[in-house]
C-alpha cells in the first residue's frame, strides 16, 4: 500500500479545520455528501507535511507566559505540539479519516527532544497516524508528528494516543491498566483559575468546547469545563525546566480531568542512578493524579516510534 503525502503551502486554516471537524458531529450535516470525516473504516495511509515553519516570537512569548515557562532562544519542549495543531486538526477532518476529532479523548503523550531547538531555526513538520487497536471502551489511535532542521535531521517528535470511544461508560469490557503511580512528594499547590482553558486555547488554536465554559462543557458530558491536558503536561515540565537535560524523551499518563477553577499539586524527584525524573499533578483535596509522568535524559531513553518507509508515494500539494 502507497501512502499518499499532502504538502502543505503553510499550516493549514484552524478555522475551517474546526469547521469540518464540528460539522462531522452533527447528524444532519454529517448525513450532507460533505467530505468531512466520520465514514467509517480503517485509518488512511496519509500523511500531511508543512515544508518551512518559522518562529513567530509574539506568539513563543505569549505561550510561554501562559505555561509558565521562562523566555529563552530555544523553544520549550511542548511549543510544537500547539504549532503543529492546525496540521493535526486538517489530518483528522480529511474525508478519509474514519471518525472525526471531536469526542476524542487524550490518553498518553510522548515527546523525545534530539537537542534543544533554537527560536530562529526553520523546521519542517511531518503528521500521520496508526493504530486502531482495540481498547475496553473503543479503539486508540496514535497521532505521531516529527519535526526536522533545515539539514533534515529529526530533533523533535511527539506520540499522542487518543481514545475514540464506541462503547458506554460503564459498560463491559477489561479492565484498563495503567502504568505505575508517580511516587513522589508535593512540592507546590497551583491555583488554576476558571479562565485557565480559555487562555491557554488563545495561544494553542484548541478551542474544544470542553475546555471553554461550563455550559458547554456539560454538553459533553463534563460539569465543569476542563483544562486542557496539554497545558498540565506543560506546566509541569516549566516547572522544572532548569532540570531538563539537552536531549530527553518525557512520557506522561492523563489520568482525571482538571475541573476549573480548581487546585491541584505538583511535586517531581530525580532518581540519583538512571537520572530519571518522576512528577505529578494531583487533586489538592482527594490526592488522586491528574496526570503521572517522566522525564527520561536521551542515554537510557527508549527509541520514538518511526514511521515505516514506504516504497511508492503519491504526492499532492495542497495551499493553506
Amino acid at each position: 500500500m502507497s501512502t499518499t503525502i499532502k504538502e502543505l503551502d503553510g499550516a493549514p486554516s484552524i478555522v475551517a479545520g474546526y469547521a469540518k471537524a464540528f460539522g462531522s458531529a452533527l447528524p444532519l450535516v454529517g448525513k450532507l455528501p460533505l467530505p468531512l470525516p466520520g465514514g467509517g473504516g480503517d485509518l488512511p495511509d496519509l500523511e500531511l507535511r508543512v515544508p518551512s515553519l518559522k518562529t513567530d516570537l509574539g506568539h513563543l512569548s505569549a505561550y510561554a507566559q501562559v505555561c509558565g515557562f521562562t523566555l529563552r532562544d530555544t523553544l520549550p519542549v511542548t511549543y510544537l505540539n500547539v504549532r503543529a495543531f492546525p496540521v493535526h486538526i486538517a489530518l483528522m477532518t480529511d474525508a478519509q479519516f474514519p471518525f472525526g476529532p471531536v469526542g476524542l479523548v487524550h490518553l498518553t503523550n510522548t515527546i523525545t527532544q534530539a537537542r534543544p531547538v533554537s527560536v530562529r531555526e526553520e523546521l519542517s513538520l511531518r503528521v500521520w497516524t496508526t493504530g486502531l487497536d482495540p481498547h475496553p471502551k473503543g479503539r486508540t489511535l496514535t497521532l505521531h508528528t516529527e519535526a526536522a532542521d533545515a539539514s533534515g535531521a529529526v530533533v523533535w517528535t511527539a506520540a499522542s494516543t487518543m481514545l475514540h470511544r464506541s462503547h458506554p461508560p460503564g459498560g463491559s469490557g477489561d479492565r484498563v491498566e495503567r502504568g505505575p503511580d508517580a511516587d513522589v512528594p508535593a512540592s507546590a499547590t497551583w491555583k488554576v483559575p476558571g479562565d485557565q482553558g480559555r487562555r491557554y486555547a488563545a495561544v494553542s488554536g484548541d478551542r474544544n468546547p470542553i475546555h471553554l465554559y461550563g455550559l458547554t462543557a456539560k454538553a459533553f458530558g463534563f460539569p465543569r469545563a476542563i483544562a486542557h491536558g496539554l497545558w498540565t503536561k506543560a506546566h509541569a515540565l516549566a516547572a522544572i525546566e532548569s532540570q531538563l537535560p539537552d536531549a530527553f524523551t518525557v512520557d506522561v499518563e492523563f489520568r482525571k480531568p482538571v475541573l476549573l477553577p480548581t487546585k491541584v499539586t505538583f511535586g517531581s524527584a530525580t532518581d540519583a542512578k538512571t537520572g530519571v525524573t518522576a512528577f505529578a499533578v494531583r487533586d489538592a483535596k482527594k490526592d488522586s493524579a491528574h496526570l503521572v509522568g517522566t522525564v527520561t535524559p536521551a542515554a537510557a531513553a527508549k527509541t520514538p516510534p518511526k514511521k515505516t518507509p514506504v516504497k511508492k508515494t503519491t504526492t499532492a500539494r495542497t495551499t493553506a
